[in-house]
């Protein structure tokens, strides 16, 4: 299957019924009085978690979702039918930006989570309600209310704790591999990965967390080399990231400036994802003899002058891969208690998402202005095709 995880869809909730103008009219009951009942409300649109769905393919193909219309009212004060709501299913992890007005309408971070993204329109009031002392036979209704039409941008961020980060070919498929069930592909060339993969690593009893893979970065990655950012926003829900690296590059590069090289284009793509925690994994400690392995990576702490964890593996023996898993878990433990006591730090990670939430609406700002500049741009050349010669037209008078 493939993975899609940007969509763009149009959802229109349903108009609400009218209200009924009707009297009642039976035998032997002279001036029965107004009986219109009320409409009924019109369908609303909602996006609902569904953990059977990891992409958001299926938005490829149908882009627009409108709910029924409420019926309207009848006589003897018989109101319309409500509209049945729409529900449509979308994977964990979807992120919601109306287009037009750029708000943020929520997250879907939970099986069965419903979020309400168009109301449906309100019922119309029969004549019924317009009676009075003074108006015996009222002909007032009022009409139903059209229902909500939006434009919106889905966005599926994978729900994970830890997210690796790092070039091709760094490790981070093996890495997964070691200590998850989950089985990315891996290769000796690069972008082996095209797509995220994520991976539940238990540790002890009762105890795990959900580790994503995505494809590594490259220089110029901000300039849309290799795959770019494509995948990036799949780490801004992790709470800490794993900065994999390769300490012997069969292209013999230098692994120091390879750090710096994701570092550079992290901050790049967002200078609040290059604030999350970050600890640095040494790998293939098992390409090298042990001593010159460990003065490397010494030589490669110390220039980088790495103030954070820094852990040395390697993944595909599993060396040191177990003692990194208690640390991440031991890591996850105590961030949440600390949040959960102290309302500063658990008012400091609000702010973090909210700043991502801000990027995020930043990029959909900047991707919707570059695609009316391409229209207007097409535009422009259509109208450059078309010459006044073209409308010349030879007429012949009869005489």
């Amino acid at each position: 299957m493939q993975f899609v995880d940007q969509a763009r869809i149009t959802v229109v909730a349903g108009k609400g019924g009218n209200g009924c103008m009707s009297f009642r009219r039976e035998k032997y009951v002279p001036r029965g009085g107004p009986d219109g009942g009320d409409g009924g409300d019109g369908g609303s649109v909602y996006l609902i978690g569904d953990d059977s769905l990891n992409t958001l393919i299926d938005f490829r193909f149908q882009k627009h979702y409108r709910a029924n219309n409420g019926e309207p009212g009848r006589g003897k004060q018989c109101s319309g039918k409500a509209a049945e709501d729409l529900l449509i299913k979308v994977p964990v992890g979807t992120s919601i930006v109306d287009e037009d007005t750029l708000e943020v309408i929520g997250d879907v971070t939970e099986v069965g989570q419903k979020l309400l993204v168009a109301a449906g329109g309100r019922r119309g009031l029969g004549n019924i309600h317009f009676k009075s002392s003074t108006n015996r036979a009222p002909r007032q209704t009022t009409k139903g209310t059209e229902g909500e039409e939006r434009h919106l941008n889905l966005e599926l961020k994978v729900m994970a704790d830890v997210g690796l980060l790092g070039l091709p070919n760094a490790g981070k498929s093996t890495l997964i591999r070691s200590v998850s069930a989950a089985k990315p592909k891996v290769a000796n060339y690069p972008f082996t990965t095209l797509v995220p993969n994520l991976g539940v690593v238990k540790v002890g009893t009762h105890q795990h967390f959900v580790m994503a893979d995505i494809p590594g970065l490259i220089q110029g990655a901000s300039e849309g080399t290799g795959l770019g950012f494509q995948f990036l926003r799949h780490l801004t829900r992790c709470r800490l990231l794993l900065q994999v690296v390769d300490i012997a590059p069969v292209d013999a590069s230098d692994p120091v400036e390879n750090v710096r090289t994701i570092i550079r284009e992290l901050k790049t793509y967002s200078s609040t994802l290059a604030e999350r925690p970050r600890w640095l994994v040494l790998n293939k400690l098992d390409m090298l003899p042990k001593e010159d392995a460990e003065a490397l990576c010494d030589r490669i702490i110390s220039e980088l002058d790495w103030q954070g964890p820094v852990f040395r593996i390697s993944a595909i023996s599993n060396l040191g891969t177990e003692k990194l898993s208690q640390a991440i878990m031991q890591w996850l433990l105590e961030r949440r208690e600390e949040e959960a006591e102290n309302p500063e730090t658990a008012e400091a990670e609000a702010e973090l998402r909210e700043r991502m939430e801000a990027e995020a609406v930043a990029r959909v700002e900047a991707w919707l202005n570059r695609r009316h500049k391409r229209k207007a741009a097409e535009e422009d050349e259509d109208d450059d095709d078309f010459d006044d010669d073209d409308f010349d037209v030879d007429v012949e008078y009869a005489r």
